[in-house]
């Protein structure tokens, strides 16, 4: 009997979205990489109804266990072109067909919300979702790499352009200058384009963030590009190994005055000062610009996200 997969539309129960998070947490310790983004997670209690949540319990008969233990979960969102999904497995419940199972719901649910075939992510492209991809009929959409490098005590500052100055993001008042400039910045990104104030005020609460690391590069006193540094603390209070440049945005109408270059290498010495000993990014592979100026910076590709889709013209899974 095929399991059954409960789907919930808005925001989940404080409880339901607890049971999610401890999923995620086991599959990543499991895998060692993260099964659900980031997003993913802040979007488990937002009140929007194009996210759909597939929850698989762990009893036999697949419905979600009174103590909101869960051995699968998946996230449906409609609200890009395509639509999008993740979803993960617990370890000790794989290999059973549940993921298939899962896969099959995102792309039904998708086609009830009158929708094409989602996008799949696989964090890390690992050898079981590859497997699981292919069985599904499903081939390569996009890939997300990740880039990094080790941090020297002594990384350069760069000098400050001219006519510009650099300064702290202060809550409550420069969020909709951050989200304007994003938004033109990455027009051309299915995600990160659709950033509204209330995904910075999200990331605020977050523990850790600090306004001292999303810093804004002005001209009197007009936003032209900013640089988001992201540091995450570890259990006793030292800063995390990697330190990630979270999103690096310049308005493309400053283009050509060397303003991403400079906001790029004004993150090493950021981070270090931090104590991150790692330079870790993530950009679209196909962003041969980006590419080539981290790799100018002595940064390597890592690892890789991949989406997966099947041909939107293909309304049945494939067997």
């Amino acid at each position: 009997m095929p399991p059954h997969v409960r789907t919930v539309r808005g925001p989940l129960d404080p409880t339901t979205a607890a049971a999610v998070r401890t999923l995620a947490h086991a599959a990543h310790e499991h895998d060692g990489v993260e099964a659900l983004g980031e997003q993913t997670l802040l979007d488990l209690t937002a009140d929007e109804d194009a996210h759909l949540h597939l929850l698989l319990g762990r009893d036999e008969g697949g419905g979600t266990a009174d103590d909101g233990a869960l051995v699968g979960y998946a996230a449906l969102d409609l609200t890009g072109d395509p639509a999008s999904a993740e979803l993960v497995v617990a370890p000790s419940r794989r290999l059973a067909g549940l993921g298939r199972a899962l896969l099959e719901e995102v792309h039904a649910a998708a086609a009830r919300s009158g929708r094409a075939a989602p996008a799949v992510w696989a964090h890390g492209d690992l050898d079981a979702a590859r497997a699981l991809a292919t069985a599904a009929g499903l081939t390569v959409h996009r890939e997300l790499w990740r880039m990094g490098r080790d941090l020297r005590a002594d990384e350069p500052e760069p000098e400050v352009p001219a006519g510009t100055t650099v300064r702290s993001f202060v809550p409550g008042r420069d969020e909709e200058a951050v989200v304007a400039t994003n938004a033109a910045a990455f027009a051309w990104h299915p995600e990160q384009g659709r950033m509204t104030v209330a995904d910075v005020r999200a990331r605020a609460a977050e523990p850790w963030f600090d306004p001292a690391d999303l810093l804004l590069l002005e001209r009197d006193g007009a936003l032209l590009g900013f640089l988001w540094l992201k540091v995450e603390r570890t259990s006793d209070g030292r800063a995390a190994d990697d330190g990630e440049l979270y999103v690096l945005a310049v308005d493309p109408g400053t283009q050509g005055q060397g303003l991403g270059r400079y906001l790029a290498h004004l993150a090493p010495p950021r981070l270090a000062a931090r104590g991150a000993r790692r330079i870790v990014l993530y950009t679209e592979a196909t962003n041969t610009a980006a590419v080539g100026l981290y790799r100018a910076m002595g940064l390597v590709t890592e690892r890789s996200d991949v989406q997966y889709r099947r041909s939107p013209a293909d309304d049945t899974m494939q067997p």
